[in-house]
């Protein structure tokens, strides 16, 4: 039982990364529109003052602004495709039908039992309703996406490949998965029409609880965030506060923007509005990614052995700039992980410590994924709503922390971080010349196959080959897989041939950590296994 609970919750967690990543795209165009209608910039700027630069922006933040408020719609959708386990597209169409009905059967239902608000209440907020693509229903946020995609793929995944004979033919497949998924979605609809509210409650109860728990519920925050790296859980613990109700709740001209991440989305496209203090946990990860980490890889540089300097070097200055540019921090992190588990605790607790320090200057200020979304996101809004230079300086101080932390951990318990590992030992990646000399006559295959087939007929062999992948999926970092066998896979292989940074095993579920090159490395793994258009 507790291996299939973490298989569906690994897998769920696939799923949702799948609308996240779009998301801060959003935010970030959304803020470079505001960059060509910020009237302060433009008086500064005097070629910016003309209506094709203030006309460019304004569309470009106005057509992305509604994204924000259709999250639900874009959940249920990218769940619903990260689950199915085959048709992909079907199920995500599929999706948006059920999206349809359910809005509509609960608007129907509200408005046979009297149960819908007058305008006046919902445009006043509080109301617990809200307008869904222009129809008014329970303000379920993010949830009813979550819930609906959950409940979609499920029926899909049962029913899609059901076969009638006879006259009754065309009603298999995927039109039989849209017969059985009417009735589910309008008896979903009517039953959460009673059951919302008391879950709405109790949501809005524990992000109370957590708002009142003040610094030390930040902190956690920002630790667990960290800490859940190596199960790949750590998405389920910020989208939640992030994109939905529990992470604060912000009205602007009627209409409700749930979740830390969307308020300042909000805030961005709206500069006049002041939300930013209307999130009940904030994010700055950003501190960790940008400052503290940078402080960690001059550590571990400065105590490694003077004959691996040039070596460490030659690792450490990309993962460092990548976490510092992009924000991709999984590199640096799995380097020590693993040899040395004590300096991950208390990267991870630094982490939630710098969320602490933030709170408590007051500063708003956000970099969720490096140095450029920091410019971006917090100069259109000038200084005084988010006090980006304390942001600045507090990063600078914990470069300092990490790097004074990290080198006297590394010091005194003599920990195998890069450039310290035993003669032996080597933290590169080798050719293939080298890597069998090394290895051995088992592992000339692996050189083989680089010759013949590729990178990817490596990982696969590494893996344990074809038939011992069940699926293949990415996230922003990693190649996560399921497999049969996962006794069967070559860490050593993977990292010292195919460059990953780390691989984990929980169970059935692996995933192999390659940084943003990721995308790449698993559509060449598909290609290899005739899989494109699988998960």
């Amino acid at each position: 039982m507790k291996a299939k609970v973490m298989d569906a919750m690994q897998r769920f967690s696939k799923a949702m990364f799948i609308p996240i990543l779009i998301l801060p795209i959003a935010g970030i165009l959304i803020a470079l529109g505001n960059v060509f209608t910020n009237q302060k910039l433009i008086e500064s700027v005097p070629f910016l003052d003309n209506p094709f630069f203030t006309g460019f922006g304004t569309i470009l933040s106005g057509s992305l602004v509604p994204i924000l408020g259709n999250l639900g719609l874009i959940f249920c959708v990218g769940i619903t495709l990260g689950l199915a386990k085959k048709e992909k597209a079907t199920a995500a169409f599929t999706a948006v039908l059920s999206y349809l009905v359910f809005v509509n059967a609960m608007n129907k239902f509200m408005q046979l039992r009297g149960l819908l608000v007058d305008g006046k209440a919902l445009a006043g907020g509080g109301s617990g309703q809200t307008l869904v693509l222009g129809v008014q229903v329970l303000d379920m946020g993010v949830f009813l996406g979550i819930i609906l995609g959950l409940v979609t793929v499920y029926i899909h995944n049962k029913f899609i490949d059901t076969e009638f004979k006879g006259a009754m033919q065309i009603y298999g497949g995927s039109r039989f998965v849209f017969i059985v998924l009417i009735p589910t979605v309008i008896l979903l609809s009517v039953s959460l029409t009673y059951i919302w509210p008391f879950v709405q409650d109790g949501i809005n109860a524990l992000g109370t609880l957590i708002h009142r728990s003040g610094n030390f519920g930040l902190f956690l925050y920002g630790a667990l965030e960290r800490l859940l790296i190596p199960t790949g859980l750590h998405h389920l613990v910020y989208t939640p506060f992030l994109y939905t109700s529990l992470g604060g709740t912000a009205e602007i001209g009627g209409h409700i923007y749930q979740g830390a991440r969307n308020i300042y989305y909000a805030e961005l496209a709206n500069p006049t509005s002041h939300l930013l203090d209307k999130s009940v946990i904030w994010d700055a990860r950003g501190i960790s990614k940008m400052f503290g980490l940078l402080g960690a890889c001059l550590a571990m540089y400065h105590t490694a052995k003077p004959e691996n300097k040039a070596k460490a070097k030659a690792i450490l200055i990309p993962a460092a700039v990548t976490s510092l540019i992009a924000g991709v921090t999984e590199p640096i992190e799995f380097s020590f992980m693993f040899v040395a588990p004590l300096l991950f605790v208390v990267h991870a607790g630094l982490s939630g410590l710098s969320m602490v320090v933030l709170n408590l200057l007051n500063v708003r200020a956000i970099g969720p994924n490096g140095m450029i979304d920091f410019l971006l996101y917090n100069l259109p809004l000038g200084i005084g709503r988010t006090r980006w230079p304390l942001y600045i300086l507090t990063g600078l101080v914990f470069f300092a922390i990490y790097y004074a932390v990290f080198r006297f951990l590394i010091v005194k318990f003599n920990f195998k971080t890069i450039g310290r590992e035993d003669e032996g030992q080597e933290t590169k990646l080798y050719s293939k010349k080298e890597y069998n000399e090394k290895k051995g006559s088992a592992k000339k295959q692996a050189g083989a196959a680089v010759e013949d087939g590729g990178i990817a007929s490596v990982i696969v062999n590494a893996l344990g080959g074809p038939s011992n992948i069940d699926t293949v999926t990415n996230c922003y970092t990693r190649l996560r897989l399921t497999l049969e066998n996962p006794e069967l896979v070559d860490e050593g292989v993977l990292k010292n041939v195919t460059g990953a940074s780390g691989v984990i095993k929980k169970d059935h579920n692996v995933h192999v950590v390659y940084g943003l090159q990721v995308t790449s490395v698993r559509k060449a793994v598909d290609q290899y296994l005739g899989r494109n258009n699988e998960e």
